[in-house]
């Protein structure tokens, strides 16, 4: 499992406005660092294009690399850590430009950049 990579997950139902059940989530945890932790960070996807609106959240658009079937946003202010036991299987991932636009949105998010 690599950053970047785009696993179909299980998200628990929570009561509040977190993103639930069966989608797509890009891994946002190196396993070559954290291979033994029971949990892997993930940012869910929703084809919801009206969360742009959002500050936190990167466009991506289908292809073949990432498996995608339609545009899906990423919610980079859902980012979340969930048991390994959730992720359901890899279906793509995504690419270099895609995935620097989510670390800026992080930076930005965390007040690491500006």
């Amino acid at each position: 499992m690599s950053v970047g990579d785009i696993h179909r997950v299980d998200l628990p139902s929570e009561d509040g406005r977190e993103q639930r059940g069966r989608r797509p989530a890009v891994v946002m945890q190196d396993d070559n660092y954290g291979r033994n932790l029971p949990v892997v960070l993930v940012a869910p996807l929703t084809t919801a294009r009206a969360t742009m609106r959002f500050a936190g959240t990167t466009l991506v658009h289908p292809t073949s690399e990432n498996g995608l079937k339609q545009e899906s946003v990423v919610l980079m202010f859902q980012l979340r850590a969930i048991d390994r036991r959730r992720l359901r299987g890899r279906i793509g991932a995504v690419d270099a430009e895609v995935l620097n636009a989510m670390f800026d949105e992080l930076g930005k998010l965390t007040g690491r950049s500006v």
